[in-house]
């Protein structure tokens, strides 16, 4: 019998063959089969084509729709948030299941060969990367960490998406430099027909452009979905810029607290499909039934997370900012519970309650969670084996 995997080791080669499956796939519209028949074509009788910035030029946010705007309304309809909350609550309320499904979905799409259970072994472990697979799903945890920290204080900007792109390709772009900097390098797709632009002032010019245009849809899902398909479209980035674009297609939906998007379940042939359908032909055709089915099937899953979790207490919520204050203070600074009780302007009545949440969340803090607090895990660890002074 061969020896379990240890989570943050390499993986063994023998280790790594695929569970036969039935393979899934959405529901395709006639539209997105006459794509498809397009794209099966040989490469070689396809005609190349480079980047069209009317593509984005022609489109006004609130008239203008890529997705269907009754399908777009739909989505945004069963995706919201009952409650009204602070931007981002929805995604910090799942964000432990979160974490796990979008940073594996997103990496196996680029190839990775971690399972999903290896993926939470590997996150609940808090070891060191010791191969580029795990570092590229530790980088997509980092990433999503730093989305739902970033987004609802800074909003949708290019400085958020420049910073996301530096933290999903740390360790795994060779020049550093190019880390969230708009590329000046000639990037090739395999396997398509489009040549994206090379001119870094055009690249630098529809970055911006793309995410203003963003900024200003309504509808959540809508601009999910536009960012989604533009960001790689554009191809603003030397390398990660489909990474960037499924963790980008968040911000939306985290700042109107709608469920998030984590593409579990979308097959590696079909996403590629549909990206090629929108390099070549800018048809979103495909793109918009594989956007729909995964965004149904991640609004569905994430809505069960929350109903196992209950309803939340009114006085957590109430004093969220608060306890994020004094964890770090105790954490970070090393400071005790009555010192960072005692910084605080809590209501007296309130003192007792609030210590006894404090010291209970200090008891289940670890690495793999730390991210709740904004604390850093080397940080969070330290507190740790130094016994968790309180």
């Amino acid at each position: 019998m061969p020896a379990p995997h240890r989570a943050g080791e390499p993986i063994p080669a023998a280790a790594l063959t695929p569970v036969r499956q039935e393979r899934v796939s959405p529901p395709w519209s006639q539209a997105a089969l006459a794509l498809r028949q397009r794209l099966v074509v040989p490469l070689t009788a396809r005609d190349p084509v480079t980047y069209r910035r009317a593509f984005v030029d022609d489109y006004r946010p609130n008239e203008s729709f890529l997705l269907p705007r009754d399908l777009a309304d739909e989505l945004a309809d069963i995706g919201r948030l009952p409650e009204q909350m602070p931007a981002g609550t929805y995604a910090r309320k799942v964000l432990e299941q979160l974490l796990i499904d979008l940073s594996w979905s997103s990496s196996h799409l680029e190839g990775n060969r971690y399972t999903l259970l290896d993926t939470e072994q590997l996150f609940k472990s808090g070891e060191p990367a010791t191969d580029a697979d795990a570092v590229m799903l530790l980088n997509h945890k980092a990433a999503i960490e730093f989305l739902v920290d970033a987004a609802p204080t800074q909003g949708l900007s290019s400085g958020l998406l420049r910073n996301l792109h530096a933290v999903l390709m740390q360790d795994l772009l060779m020049d550093a430099n190019a880390l969230g900097a708009i590329r000046e390098k000639v990037v090739n797709i395999s396997g398509t027909a489009y040549v994206p632009t090379q001119s870094p002032q055009l690249l630098e010019e529809m970055f911006v452009r793309i995410i203003e245009t963003a900024r200003h849809i309504r509808n959540p899902v809508e601009a999910a979905f536009f960012l989604w398909v533009n960001l790689a479209y554009l191809q603003p980035f030397e390398d990660g810029n489909k990474r960037v674009s499924r963790l980008a297609a968040n911000v939306p939906l985290m700042l109107h607290n709608h469920a998030p998007l984590s593409f579990l379940g979308v097959e590696r042939e079909d996403y590629a499909l549909a990206m090629m359908g929108v390099y070549e032909f800018r048809d979103v055709s495909m793109a918009v039934d594989l956007f729909s089915w995964t965004y149904r099937r991640s609004q569905a899953r994430y809505k069960v997370v929350l109903e196992a979790m209950g309803s939340p207490d009114p006085f957590r919520i109430r004093n969220r900012e608060t306890l994020n204050e004094a964890v770090q203070k105790i954490v970070r600074d090393r400071g005790s519970v009555a010192d960072a009780i005692a910084g605080l302007a809590l209501p007296d009545p309130d003192r007792e309650k609030f210590r006894r949440l404090l010291e209970a969340e200090l008891k289940a803090l670890a690495a793999f969670n730390c991210a709740r607090y904004r604390l850093a895990m080397r940080d969070t660890q330290s507190w740790i084996d130094a016994g968790r002074p309180q």
